[in-house]
């Protein structure tokens, strides 16, 4: 059994920023790709940031330059430091992880962006 854990969201206002925190625990033997997706209200699921074992981070174009995703391998965690965030980035975050061909996802931490 695998289990994510997420931390880190909450009301910022634009401009502000944010740090999301997952945490993998459980029968891991490896992890393939880490990564952050987001589904805002009415809206689909979109992968904001990812990043593969070894490899540099892939990012949405909606976040370039403001988003950065970082792994430890040792401790099973991935976060994304979110700078100059804007209202459209509010929605609810969520942790994934592949490993070993299968899917895992965490519970979802909502981000609110709002003066």
């Amino acid at each position: 059994q695998v289990q994510l854990v997420e931390s880190g969201g909450g009301l910022v206002q634009p401009g502000g920023s944010l740090r999301l925190s997952c945490a993998a625990s459980g029968s891991i033997f490896s992890i393939d790709f880490m990564g952050w997706y987001r589904q805002a209200p009415g809206k689909e699921r979109e992968l904001v940031a990812g990043i593969v074992s070894g490899g540099s981070g892939v990012y949405a174009d909606s976040v370039k330059g403001r988003f950065t995703i970082s792994r430890d391998n040792v401790k099973n965690t991935v976060s994304l430091q979110m700078n100059s965030l804007k209202p459209e980035d509010t929605a609810v975050y969520y942790c994934n992880i592949v490993a070993s061909q299968k899917d895992y996802w965490g519970q979802g931490t909502q981000v609110t962006v709002s003066s």
